[in-house]
């Protein structure tokens, strides 16, 4: 042998007859069953593919894969490991010139089959599957690097090399795992199939530039589609938990929207496999937040929230195909609702890796999917509409709510911008009351930036608040702004939610919370006073009960006001304020218990019927408020005016509020003069006809606006020239003369300090003043 290296390397010329020799003697001897004489020409093979690392080597190289391919083929498993052994050492080796004729696809072919082995003995076929890991691995290795030789990245290939890892990934031995002692256990974990193809999975993807991610991908996708393993999702996981990992950080978006198109893909697979695809999802989306999650974020939340508008229709249909249980497959409800939660779960995890302006963008881009009642996005008509647009809404307001939950931003103006709050406030005055509560606990998320959530559960009316050890920080200047902003609209759904009869507990536990937030968080003194105002305000619709409210309802917000103005009476550390909230606390101790959050606030609240009854001592008087905080420098006039909401367009566009309704509303705003007043000013009754009449008046001023309306266009449309030339000339000279009327009253001068000069007829003299010296006006100046 020391003799033939010398030889060679003295002549490398002859390198390729030495190689046609050998391989020519290995293949006689394969084919005659003499191994031995096997074994010494593949090791003398091997010893000058080692030796001789100089140019020549491509023509020896062509019969040293002719001999390994030949072992390759052959049916001996410990010649197949031979030859697997001969070309791992060869792949190993750095060549200087790169080669354009070999081809490797038989290897690719031949490894692949070498690691689906299914030899009836467990150690031999364990053998076999790991020589094919390895000669995949030395495939890449020799391939990945040189662009001029078979392009490895290829889909033929990866088809072939990805589901042969996969493969050993998935089948672990059982007998494995059966050992008799620890250190064995450790030896043997180091040779299992399963260690060796994950680190040349790891080693192939890490090597994957831009460009060919998705061949690597792809056939990962099919494998799983192929063996069912997205519903037990733990291989799933597994794999993309290796993959995301592997990759360089800065392709992580290209396997997030193979996975995006997967799922679109799957749309109308089983709901377990799509639960198992948004999973993996979930887990790759929060790898990916080291890298980059990519260009196409609201396309992400777009396919996810697609998904979950389809889900919801096949929940409602019963099938895939949107007829009436017309579909093949049965659609079973709770696994439709299962894939729903996995839904909501990823875009919450998704949002909590993007930066918070993009977490911005993706809140208003999911409360523009929500239907609402409003002009710009028609809700479905009929019972089924109705189901789809409340399932719809709840789900949108469900996963907005998991995206403002991790959102966390000082700025109150940016985290809440006007098109966004106007949209989900509307959706605060609907019906039902789940909807409502989820805005509630949407806002709550938002306002709560020191986490004082949870320190005011459950409701009480605590004497000494520093033991809820709160975080109060003062009100920076963006959020006076935003208060400044927001506020009246803020205080008025606060308000309006307070009146609605299908609340329960949650809502009013949302509600004080949604209070005091305000008062911690964005409260100067100007909102103090307007929170107090409207507590107040809140107690008396409880007191009147116009709403025809129920007892629990009436007792909750008695309670509600109660624990609010005991907080903010401690918050404020007015000595008298303080003083008179725990007086009145103290008189519905003995009075009245159950108008206290102690009481209501329960399992099974202690309520009374007997609330028309009640004696002033137990009520919060708003003079007496202004008067005691009116000393301690607080706007006292503000403070006796009591509170009054808004009418806007929005109680008429939500479905909650109709003409009747707005209208009663509106006679009752002008009724009342003060909040503890005994007699009340009788308002206006309100009959069938008068309801009638205003929505029969209301429909004939739109009739003959509209009729107006077109007249006036068909005489533009229809009229002469000369006509409409005329027309327009009379109204423009109209507009002169009355411009050159308030010309000539802005043009005189100012009077003189020495008094007004006067002419002959006792008229100011015009005196001819520089255009630039005039004074005008404010409302003349644009």
């Amino acid at each position: 042998m020391e003799k033939l290296t010398f030889y060679a390397l003295s002549a490398p010329e002859k390198l390729d007859r030495i190689g046609a020799y050998l391989s020519e003697r290995l293949i006689r001897d394969v084919s005659r069953h003499r191994y031995g004489y096997v074994c010494i020409a593949m090791e003398a093979l091997d010893q000058l593919l080692m030796a001789c690392h100089c140019q020549s080597i491509n023509l020896f190289v062509e019969s040293f894969l002719k001999m390994v391919a030949k072992l390759l083929e052959s049916e001996k498993p410990n010649l197949q490991i031979l030859g697997t052994n001969s070309f791992v050492k060869f792949a190993n080796i750095e060549e200087d010139t790169p080669s354009y004729h070999r081809s490797y696809d038989f290897f690719v072919s031949r490894f692949s089959e070498m690691c689906h082995s299914s030899h009836d003995d467990l150690d031999i076929r364990t053998k076999i599957r790991m020589s094919g890991i390895k000669g995949l691995q030395g495939v890449v290795r020799k391939t990945v690097n040189d662009e001029l030789q078979a392009n490895i990245w290829d889909p033929q290939h990866m088809d072939k090399i990805v589901p042969s890892l996969l493969f050993n990934l998935q089948h672990v031995e059982e007998t494995e795992s059966r050992s008799p002692s620890p250190l064995q256990a450790t030896e043997k974990e180091k040779e299992s199939p399963t260690e060796l193809a994950e680190r040349c999975l790891r080693e192939l993807l890490g090597r994957a530039a831009y460009g060919n991610i998705k061949n690597a991908i792809k056939p990962v996708l099919i494998h799983l589609d192929n063996h069912s393993l997205w519903e037990p999702k733990i291989f799933a996981t597994c794999c993309f938990r290796i993959i995301m990992y592997s990759i360089q950080p800065q392709h992580s978006h290209l396997v997030i929207q193979q996975l995006l198109g997967h799922l679109d893909a799957n749309s109308k697979s089983a709901a377990t496999v799509r639960a198992g695809i948004v999973e993996v999802l979930s887990e790759a989306a929060v790898i990916a937040a080291s890298g980059s999650v990519g260009p196409t974020v609201l396309e992400v939340f777009n396919t996810l929230l697609r998904q979950l508008r389809l889900s919801i229709d096949y929940a409602l249909t019963g099938s895939y195909d949107g007829g009436a249980g017309g579909g093949t497959k049965i659609i079973k409800e709770h696994e439709e609702r299962m894939f729903q939660e996995a839904v909501i779960k990823t875009i919450g995890s998704f949002a909590s890796t993007l930066p918070t302006y993009q977490q911005s963008e993706v809140m208003v881009f999911i409360m523009n999917k929500v239907p609402l009642p409003s002009t710009q996005q028609p809700i479905e008509a009929g019972k089924a509409g109705e189901n789809r647009n409340r399932l719809t809404q709840i789900m949108l307001l469900k996963s907005l709510l998991q995206v403002s939950v991790g959102f966390q931003c000082s700025n109150m103006l940016t985290a809440l911008p006007s098109a966004f709050l106007d949209r989900l406030l509307s959706a605060a005055l609907m019906e039902d009351a789940e909807i409502r509560l989820f805005v509630l606990e949407i806002l709550i998320s938002f306002i709560d930036r020191h986490g004082n959530r949870q320190k005011f559960s459950p409701i009480s009316t605590i004497s000494d608040i520093s033991v809820l050890k709160l975080k109060v920080d003062k009100c920076s200047r963006q959020d006076t702004v935003f208060m400044k902003k927001h506020g009246q609209q803020l205080y008025r759904h606060i308000y309006l939610i307070c009146k609605e009869e299908s609340n329960v507990q949650a809502h009013y536990e949302a509600l004080y919370s949604m209070l005091m937030l305000i008062s911690i968080e964005l409260a100067n003194e100007e909102v103090m006073v307007d929170l107090i105002r409207l507590v107040l305000a809140v107690q008396e619709v409880a007191q009147i009960n116009e709403d025809n409210l129920t007892a629990y309802n009436r007792c909750a917000l008695f309670a509600l006001g109660a624990a609010y103005l005991n907080l903010i009476s401690q918050l404020t550390t007015v000595p008298t304020f303080c003083q008179h909230i725990h007086e009145v606390i103290q008189m519905r101790q003995k009075e009245a218990p159950y108008l206290l959050p102690e009481d209501v606030f329960v399992e099974r609240p202690r309520l009374s019927k007997s609330l028309d009854r009640l004696g002033p001592e137990v009520f919060f008087w708003q003079s007496k408020i202004s008067e005691v905080l009116g000393g301690s420098g607080y706007n006292s006039d503000r403070l006796s005016t009591p509170y009054i909401p808004q009418l806007t367009d929005e109680d008429r566009l939500s479905k909650r509020k109709s003409i009747g309704e707005t209208i009663s509303l509106q006679v009752e705003v002008e009724s009342r003069n003060s909040p503890e007043r005994e007699q009340r000013a009788p308002a206006e009754e309100i009959t069938y006809e008068t309801l009638k009449k205003a929505i029969a008046d209301s429909v004939a001023v739109e009739e003959q606006e509209r009729e107006r309306r077109r007249q006036v266009v068909e005489k533009f449309q229809k009229a002469p020239f000369e006509e409409i030339a005329a027309h327009c000339g009379a109204r423009a000279t109209l507009l002169q003369s009355k411009l050159n009327q308030i010309f000539e009253i802005t043009i005189r001068p100012p009077p003189s300090p020495s008094g007004t000069i006067t002419a002959a007829y006792g008229q100011p003299q015009n005196h001819s003043i520089p255009v630039y010296e005039m004074k005008f006006p404010d409302l003349c100046v644009y």
